[in-house]
C-alpha cells in the first residue's frame, strides 16, 4: 500500500502542530520547517480543518494549532482524512466501479480486508505516539532556533 504525498504531509503538519502544544503557527513556517510547498500545505491544513483535525486562525498572527489534545487524534483518522475515500482498486467503490467481474471475483473481497487491516494498525497509534521522542523531533524540525515552548 502507498499513501499519497498529501497524508505524507499532513502527518508532518499534525505532528509540527503537536510539538508547538496549542500555539498558532503560519503555515508557512511549518512548510519552510518541514520541507513543504506553503500552497500545497495550506490545502492540506483547510482539509485537516475541515475534518475538524486542525483550528485555523484568521489575521496577522494567524495559522493552524490542533483542533484537540494530540493523544486524542488517531492516525488512521488523518490518513482516512487526507486520502478522501481513494480506493485501492475500482472494484473497491461500486459507485465508480466498470470492472465486468466484481460480482464473481474474489479480489474485491481479499483487497478490502487488506485495507481494513492496514487502517486498524494505523487506529492503534495516536498523534501523541508519534511525536514521543520530541526532543529530536523539535531540534530536526528546528522549533529550538524559534523559541516555541516545549
Amino acid at each position: 500500500m502507498q499513501l499519497t504525498i498529501r497524508s505524507n504531509h499532513a502527518m508532518r503538519l499534525m505532528m509540527y502542530c503537536a510539538l508547538t502544544q496549542g500555539e498558532v503557527v503560519p503555515v508557512a513556517k511549518i512548510a519552510q520547517s518541514c520541507n513543504m510547498s506553503e500552497a500545497h500545505l495550506g490545502k492540506i491544513a483547510n482539509a485537516l480543518a475541515g475534518q475538524g483535525l486542525l483550528e485555523t486562525v484568521r489575521g496577522r498572527k494567524g495559522g493552524v494549532r490542533l483542533a484537540r489534545p494530540a493523544h486524542e487524534t488517531n492516525v488512521g483518522e488523518i490518513v482516512r482524512a487526507t486520502e478522501f475515500g481513494r480506493c485501492m482498486v475500482e472494484c473497491l467503490n461500486l459507485d465508480t466501479n466498470t470492472c465486468p467481474l466484481v460480482d464473481v471475483c474474489r479480489f474485491r473481497g481479499i483487497i478490502g480486508r487488506a485495507l481494513e487491516a492496514f487502517l486498524s494498525v494505523l487506529d492503534g497509534y495516536t498523534l501523541a505516539d508519534l511525536v514521543a521522542e520530541r526532543e529530536g523531533l523539535r531540534s530536526a524540525m528546528g522549533l529550538e532556533e524559534v523559541g516555541l515552548a516545549s
